[in-house]
């Protein structure tokens, strides 16, 4: 059935993640039909500036010729074979050692699997195992953050920090801790340092650690950023205290990197950006900027070893997916690794930050504006009104930007921005221009 055919359809027969499900019966969905670098188009023609990556995901823009070639040959070569027991593909190989040389762990070993909620749940499937067979079956418990999200499986969506949502899905599933976001500007009290702020998180966390017996707590989950969090900035000394306190029970860190891995902080990954190396990471999302499923995890040798074990143990480490190192998506991560390199994306992201934080910045001389903050291509807008109900207003201006031609995320009274990594300036000033204009549409309205 072609877009045409589509117009005007309501009572869809598709389910939308992430909307009141009742309004689909009633609201038409934006129909996206293609692509071109920061840009989209709807069924009408349109364009918009896609202003968070379609979920901070396509880091190198759409409908780069490059990444479709990269699938298309992989499918004439060789379209699909599984990765496991003692078969493999050769580009999928080649993919796993170019992430581990990657990676800030030596000696790294890669697991490969299909979205960035399954790498999550397969990290905490692996820390399970991994204790078992090392004779630490008590540390079972994970503790994650309020406001971050870890992805939408039973176990993931445990992990994530959204609890509104939790109830309605039985959820968190037993095991599961959370503990404060490190979110400084949002936060923080009256006149806090964020020295003074970063011990109280840890003092927050370091509590809840005794109180559950730190011999039953096997791993901290964390992204060095939550950018799902209305990017939530951890204030100075935060790592350096929450590595001590982990080291001092023997608490493992996992690194969530599938919003932050691959340049989106002005770093490969994240953890570089702030300065702690983990036991475990996984990765996704820009890893193939979206154009295949395509996710893993990359862990020390130390932290394999203990699947080594318990393989060793079973006779067989019983884990594994059809699509688990899938050849066509590992030719296209492959392809944008390559491209990262040859085109210097990172060096590109250090060069046009600054211009972006700067225009995130100017920002805070509208009415409705009343903070920023960045790292990397990553930033956001703080809105609030006396005229405008709180709680709405970051919805609102959604909507407003869209309008606009431009798409933005949402996150409370919060607005953020993850572009593509390769918007120029001209894009940058263009997306702010656009985002202005809906700023203005909502002051307008309130007057009135």
């Amino acid at each position: 059935m072609s877009s045409a055919n589509l117009a005007n359809q309501i009572d869809p027969t598709v389910v939308f993640g992430f909307t009141n499900l009742p309004e689909n019966r009633q609201r038409e969905p934006l129909r996206i039909v293609r692509g071109k670098g920061v840009f989209i188009y709807d069924e009408r023609g349109k364009d918009y500036i896609e202003g968070a990556s379609s979920f901070y995901c396509t880091s190198l823009g759409f409908s780069e010729e490059e990444l479709i070639e990269a699938a298309v040959k992989q499918m004439r070569e060789l379209p699909f074979y599984v990765t496991a027991a003692h078969r493999s593909v050769p580009v999928v190989e080649e993919l796993a050692e170019r992430l581990a040389a990657m990676a800030p762990m030596k000696n790294a070993k890669v697991a490969f699997a299909a979205t960035g909620s399954e790498a999550n749940d397969a990290l905490l499937k692996f820390l399970w195992y991994h204790n078992n067979a090392s004779e630490k079956p008590k540390r079972k418990k994970v503790i994650a953050r309020l406001g971050s999200y870890h992805g939408g499986t039973i176990a993931t969506a445990s992990l994530t920090g959204w609890v509104k949502y939790h109830a309605g899905f039985d959820l968190p599933m037993a095991g599961i801790l959370h503990t404060e976001q490190p979110d400084y500007a949002n936060l923080a009290a009256p006149g806090e340092s964020e020295a003074a702020f970063a011990d109280r998180m840890i003092d927050l966390l370091r509590n809840l650690i005794e109180q559950e017996d730190p011999e039953t707590i096997g791993a901290f989950f964390a992204e060095p950023v939550s950018v799902s969090a209305a990017l939530a900035l951890p204030p100075a000394t935060y790592w350096d205290k929450l590595t001590a306190l982990l080291d001092e029970f023997e608490i493992r860190l996992f690194d969530d990197e599938v919003v932050t891995g691959f340049a989106r902080t002005g770093n490969i990954f994240g953890c570089e950006t702030y300065g702690f190396t983990p036991d475990c990471m996984t990765v996704a999302k820009a890893l193939t900027s979206a154009y295949q499923p395509l996710s893993a995890v990359i862990m020390s040798e130390d932290f394999y070893e203990g699947l080594e074990r318990g393989s060793a143990q079973a006779g067989m480490f019983s884990h594994a997916g059809t699509y688990h190192g899938h050849p066509v998506p590992a030719a296209v991560a492959l392809r944008v690794l390559e491209l990262m390199e040859e085109r210097d994306i990172l060096g590109h992201v250090r060069a046009i930050g600054p211009h972006f934080e700067a225009a995130l910045a100017a920002l805070e001389d509208h009415p409705l504006v009343r903070g920023s903050r960045a790292v990397g291509l990553a930033g956001a807008v703080d809105l609030a009104s006396p005229s405008i109900e709180s709680g709405t207003l970051g919805a609102e201006a959604a909507a407003c930007a869209e309008a606009n031609g431009l798409f933005i995320r949402p996150s409370g009274d919060t607005i953020v921005m993850a572009p593509p990594l390769i918007i120029t300036l001209d894009e940058i000033d263009e997306m702010f221009r656009r985002f202005r204009l809906a700023l203005d549409g909502i002051l307008e309205g309130s007057r009135k």
